[in-house]
């Protein structure tokens, strides 16, 4: 919006002249969402022709014209808070001014505004019970929106508070008499509305209970990589990632589960994740796959880690930590079920630099330093045994280091990693709070708005899909996420032809999305979470690596049949385009722009140790499998192994 600076002459009284022009319809006041459309109007009637111009008082306390602002409305698209006034004239020199309005823009959530809003009073923030101390302030507030705006009046235990008739009550210095309940009344020239009443106690100091921890939202990434291109398998990661998921979903935390990430897709993948951290969010990371520990940092391997295991091609954990907590998020949480073995310790360390304190952090590393994590296979189902008893008490609602003590105290009792495998706990929580906390959003809701959109975005699936065949047979086509880049595809056989027998139909992709979990003598544990007691789909079709899907995907169904008179085979084809459902509408497939790491010299590059392997004991079942890493030449170790600590080398990627 354009605008031209005017004197403050124009505005004084002294300037006025009013002549024959008499304003009939002064514009009002309003208070609505941000980018909602206003129209102001004035209505003024005069002996000749009239002429308009609106002008907006700006944010260096001086008056503009309104570009475009000519006629007797003015329509606005409202995105902060400004005052306007119109003034009108003629062409005998003669003008008058409006009153000034206020366009009052509330950056509240207006999910309940009715589609076809008349401007009635729509209350957005109710006033929140609260226990205070004597001599404490007292501050209640009700938001509402209206056109014309709403005037407020509050009232406790019934009665009339003459002075209160702003949309914040606020009461310096607490007394007993000021105990009771609170309630607003809103109104407009359309409509009167209450505010939910509103309890507030006032209690002597050292009756005040503690005060309830909340989250803004809860954010959840979990990455489980098993499929390795150029080291040994692991098994634990598909049910361990997809149970723990299931969980948190419990805890009302928004999940993005991912399997078989190479390092550019885990970078873009936590890029994203750290986009939908703000301040009082609780963010949560989960790890299981190969991992390592050098020079008192810890490395993620990616899927596509070449061998031998460098920082280069590997993803920092203390990179993670840090941003999650340059975010100001209320709860950071990082949990990884990997192995801690020091490797390449003839690297020269960098300079390491302290992070602030910021109080809100925890890292729960399944193994100790120098240690290996194990995963137990026990009959079909494997299991990492970090994860196995981190999953029996995640849901409990108290804080989450407690948790994760009782998860080190059942692991320290399990006699197939007595001696070898110890959870490690640290922590800088200054507030008791728990994945359990309730959610509460209010104020927050830009935030909230992205962390929707980008959450649906990754979790959308493809509706039920119904064809017809040529020869009168009906398949349905219905989808379901097994994690947020693994899909399946079910086909039904609704009604058959009147002249087709013995029906059957395959299901394929285009582009083909390659399987990498199931087959012989790969995890039968898998088809255990396929399908809900009951169901009996004629064909399904497994796509993976969503993540990878550059293009739409494209559902391919053949039917093959029997025709009743000639008895001949038949097979017919139809094909589905479903767009990119699920993760593949994120892009985690574009190239992440980093710095080019030194070369080692020749005499550093002899002395790296040997790759992670993982090694399968021969005593039988419910033996336990190591993502282990084993050192090169034992050195003295660089021992600093603070969680604060990050490579600044890294750091500036």
């Amino acid at each position: 919006m354009k605008r031209r600076k005017c004197t403050n002459e124009w505005f004084h009284p002294r300037h006025m002249m009013f002549g024959d022009i008499v304003i009939e319809r002064q514009p009002v006041s309003v208070c609505v969402p941000v980018n909602f459309k206003v129209t102001l109007s004035v209505g003024a009637v005069a002996a000749g022709i009239l002429n308009y111009q609106w002008f907006i008082w700006g944010d260096d306390d001086d008056t503009y014209e309104v570009y475009g602002g000519t006629q007797a409305d003015l329509i606005i698209d409202a995105v902060k808070t400004h005052c306007y006034v119109c003034r009108v004239h003629d062409n005998f020199c003669n003008w008058v001014f409006s009153e000034w309005v206020k366009v009052k823009v509330l950056d509240i959530d207006a999910a309940g505004l009715p589609l076809q809003w008349q401007g009635e009073p729509h209350i957005a923030i109710n006033p929140k019970p609260q226990t205070v101390q004597l001599g404490e302030k007292i501050t209640l507030r009700c938001a509402a929106f209206g056109n014309p705006a709403p005037r407020y009046q509050w009232y406790r235990n019934g009665h009339l508070l003459l002075k209160n008739t702003t949309d914040t009550l606020q009461i310096e210095h607490a007394e007993a008499k000021h105990k009771g309940s609170y309630l607003c009344s809103v109104s407009n020239v359309l409509e009167e509305i209450w505010s939910e009443p509103a309890e507030v106690d006032v209690v002597e100091n050292d009756q005040l209970p503690l005060a309830e921890t909340k989250a803004v939202d809860k954010v959840a990434l979990l990455i489980g990589n098993l499929n390795y291109a150029y080291h040994p398998g692991l098994m634990a990661p598909v049910m361990d990632v997809h149970e723990l998921a299931n969980l948190l979903q419990q805890l009302k935390f928004r999940v993005v589960s991912l399997l078989d990430l190479t390092r550019v897709e885990m970078l873009a993948a936590l890029d994203t994740f750290f986009e939908l951290l703000n301040r009082g969010v609780y963010g949560l990371f989960y790890y299981a796959g190969h991992g390592y520990e050098c020079v008192g940092r810890n490395y993620l391997v990616p899927v596509d880690a070449p061998q031998p295991y460098r920082a280069e091609n590997c993803v920092c954990v203390q990179r993670i930590m840090l941003q999650m907590q340059e975010r100001h998020t209320a709860l950071n949480v990082v949990l990884l079920d990997t192995c801690r073995k020091w490797y390449n310790h003839q690297r020269i360390p960098s300079v390491i630099m302290s992070q602030r304190p910021k109080g809100n952090t925890v890292y729960g590393y399944g193994t100790c330093e120098d240690a290996e994590a194990f995963e137990v296979q026990d009959g079909g189902k494997s299991t990492g045994i970090f994860t196995k008893y981190l999953n029996k008490h995640i849901l409990q609602a108290e804080k989450v280091t407690h948790v994760l003590e009782k998860v080190s105290e059942d692991l320290g009792r399990d006699p197939l990693v007595t001696g070898k495998q110890v959870v490690e706990i640290k922590h800088t929580l200054k507030e008791p709070r728990s994945l359990a906390d309730l959610v509460h959003t209010a104020g927050h809701t830009r935030e909230l708005h992205f962390r929707d959109f980008c959450w649906q975005q990754a979790n959308e699936l493809p509706g039920k899909n119904r064809l017809t065949f040529l020869c009168d047979v009906e398949v349905e086509l219905s989808f379901s996420a097994l994690f947020s880049n693994v899909m399946v595809v079910f086909g039904v056989i609704k009604t058959t032809g009147p002249k087709t027998d013995n029906c059957t139909i395959t299901l394929s992709s285009i582009p083909p999305m390659e399987e990498l979990y199931s087959g012989p003598g790969k995890f039968e544990e898998m088809d255990s979470i396929l399908f809900d007691e009951g169901a009996n789909p004629d064909c399904t079709l497994r796509v993976c690596g969503l993540q990878k899907l550059k293009e739409s995907l494209v559902i391919r169904m053949d039917l093959h049949y029997t025709h009743m008179e000639s008895r001949l085979r038949f097979t017919e084809s139809k094909q589905v385009d479903i767009g990119k459902p699920l993760v593949a509408s994120c892009k985690l497939y574009k190239t992440i722009q980093t710095t080019p790491h030194r070369k080692p010299d020749a005499a550093s590059a002899q002395n790296i140790g040997r790759i992670l392997r993982r090694k399968q004991t021969q005593a039988g079942l419910h033996q336990p499998f190591t993502r282990k890493a084993e050192c090169g030449a034992q050195v003295a170790p660089f021992t600093c192994n603070e969680p604060e600590e990050n490579d600044e080398n890294e750091l500036q990627d």
